[in-house]
């Protein structure tokens, strides 16, 4: 026991998030192991303890006899400023043993603007910020998760980007590491072999070379390193890893209960949406394997909710089967079930009924645009009478909340489709007001969350410019002008915060100046309101000469070298192009169980998807 932590934790106002000892928590005798795994959440504790991923391999390392695996999370402001004056360095909550002496130190890469809290964790741990100022073997820095599809913004700074599903890949870096170790390699002798494994992707290990106006020129590789890194995947959902128990917090988390994962990829094929491109090919889990794995959750964890998880939970082809076979014992334990990605096209009575067995909660529907014209170039392929036939049964059935999402700023928006999102609010009101049945004694409520649309790699829409902040403004306050009624709601997200995360989604490796210098004018929590600095970011911009807008506000031709060109996610950029196109021919495409569109990634698992 650290005497000077435990008087710091006095002081601090959540101490929960920095002591360790939960339930379920791993403790090993760093003696007995050969491997030390530091899994960073470049977050605070209650939302990286909401990560299904972080669970998934905290678990996987630790079942492995002679490796350890630890959690991290980014120390909120308070903790961090006595950190640094008594000069702690960052340290696994297992352990509390700095992680600078850990073999690997990971990172996952949930969103964008997580990046300057990844460089302030390498700085609090005492780890040298660039790759190339690391010397000795160890800790060798690793990322992955969806953000790790564009990785150069952070290509100066992390040694190895694990591309795709990372249940058998961290296992082959692990055990390639004891090797190394065992034979006396360099640093750069471990990244060369590791650059060989599929879904490793080294940065140092290439060469980018830029034209006059900007775009990119080529990518070469080095010493050997493939010209394209592609993503690993798993093949068979039913035989992979999942674990039996959660380490269970000692604070209330963003999403506190047991996770279930249905099925990996998406039928679907939103042209805005990047998971359901990046997570191809569509494959699910059976209903036997994930009524099991959330029977044993709840009874090792005493959760009392469960959520089933996926892009798009109704596409589940057993979710009425597997609902049954879960009411039995969610009903006798009074444990909800949480289905949170629900489809408006496909949301039946009987669904509602399973789901509100132990209580109801809210309803959230992502109708995505107002009208149909714009549902057609997202490829929402939702009609608005399935929208009302939706909040009808759910209205019938005693909800009188109901939560849409919309997006704003979408490629070929105009102010008629902007209406669009209010009035079809206000149907859903009218609806309720219409029925001989609603609730007696109660009002409706409708919220409108609007996102602001960020262009991303590997979807119809990366070729596509984000609105300026000063559009995304005017439309925000013309729709809430345009709004007359007390019952709807609208909530919008900061427009500085989605043109950052479009800078980065979309960026280069010369970006990595900039994430530095932001840092270094203390933004570090930047998902968080009240920490986020927008004046840093732009005089960071300005210190290094990058015009932001060259990459957020920009139309890419389709022969321009994206930063992510020579990694393959398993969807061609042919059929990106053909989805592109059909946007703006306002032309849907059907869903991939009605018909096969060839993006591409039924070759990763050598079949037709379905």
């Amino acid at each position: 026991m650290n005497p000077e932590l435990e008087r710091i934790f006095m002081k601090v106002q959540k101490p929960g998030r920095y002591t360790g000892g939960e339930l379920n928590s791993v403790v090993k005798d760093p003696a007995k192991v050969d491997f030390r795994f530091a899994f960073c959440f470049p977050d605070l504790y209650e939302v990286g303890m909401s990560h299904l991923g972080m669970k998934i391999l905290y678990s996987l390392y630790n079942r492995e006899e002679n490796m350890w695996c630890e959690r991290v999370f980014a120390p909120d402001t308070d903790m961090e400023a006595l950190m640094r004056k008594e000069q702690i360095p960052l340290f696994g909550l297992e352990s509390r043993d700095p992680i600078r002496d850990f073999d690997m130190v990971g990172f996952t890469l949930q969103y964008e603007m997580s990046y300057t809290a990844i460089l302030n964790m390498l700085d609090l741990a005492g780890i040298p910020l660039h790759t190339a100022d690391r010397k000795s073997l160890a800790p060798m820095i690793v990322a992955g998760g969806p953000c790790a599809c564009n990785p150069e913004p952070l290509a100066d700074f992390i040694d190895l980007f694990v591309l795709g599903e990372g249940e058998e890949i961290n296992l082959e870096l692990a055990h390639l590491f004891l090797q190394a170790k065992k034979e006396g390699w360099s640093r750069e002798a471990y990244l060369q072999q590791a650059s060989q494994i599929e879904g490793v992707y080294v940065p140092s290990l290439y060469e980018v070379t830029y034209k006059a106006d900007g775009t990119i020129e080529r990518v070469a590789p080095l010493d050997g390193a493939p010209a394209v890194t592609h993503k690993r995947i798993i093949q068979d959902l039913d035989k992979v890893f999942f674990p039996e128990n959660f380490v269970v917090p000692f604070l209330e988390t963003v999403h506190d209960r047991a996770v279930i994962e249905l099925f990996r990829g998406c039928i679907r094929g939103c042209r805005f949406c990047q998971a359901g491109f990046i997570y191809r090919p569509f494959r699910e889990k059976n209903s036997e394997t994930l009524n099991k794995n959330g029977y044993d959750l709840c009874a090792s964890t005493g959760y009392d909710e469960v959520s089933l998880s996926s892009l798009s939970t109704s596409d589940y082809s057993q979710l009425e089967g597997l609902l049954e076979e879960m009411l039995p014992w969610t009903e006798q334990d009074k444990v909800n079930l949480s289905l949170p990605s629900l489809r408006i096209d496909n949301f039946s009575p009987s669904l509602m009924e399973k789901i509100s067995k132990v209580r109801k909660s809210g309803l959230t529907f992502a109708p995505e645009a107002g009208t149909q014209r714009m549902r057609d170039v997202i490829n929402k392929n939702v009609t608005e009478d399935e929208v009302l036939a939706t909040c009808r049964t759910a209205f019938e059935g005693g909800y009188t909340s109901v939560k849409l999402y919309f997006m704003m700023g979408l490629p070929t928006e105009t102010k008629e489709d902007i209406e669009g999102v209010v009035d079809l609010a206000q149907k859903v009101v009218d609806l309720f007001y219409s029925l001989p049945d609603k609730p007696k004694g109660k009002g409706v409520n409708v919220t409108v969350s609007l996102a602001c649309f960020v262009p991303k790699p590997f979807t119809p829409f990366e070729f596509e410019p984000q609105d300026t902040e000063e559009m995304l403004r005017e439309k925000q306050r013309h729709m809430v002008g345009y709004n007359r009624s007390k019952k709807i709601r609208i909530n919008y997200h900061e427009s500085k915060t989605s043109f950052l995360e479009a800078v980065l989604a979309r960026g280069d490796r010369r970006l990595c100046a900039v994430l530095e210098d932001a840092w270094k004018n203390g933004c570090k929590l930047d998902g968080w309101t009240e920490h986020f600095n927008y004046d840093a970011w732009v005089a960071a911009f300005e210190k290094n000469g990058i015009d932001g807008t060259f990459y957020a506000n920009r139309t890419r031709p389709y022969d321009e070298v994206m930063p992510w060109d020579h990694l393959d996610y398993g969807v061609s950029k042919q059929f990106l192009i053909r989805e592109n196109q059909k946007a703006h021919a306002d032309t849907p495409t059907p869903n991939c169980r009605e018909h096969c569109s060839g993006c591409g990634a039924n070759r990763l698992i050598g079949r037709s998807c379905f």
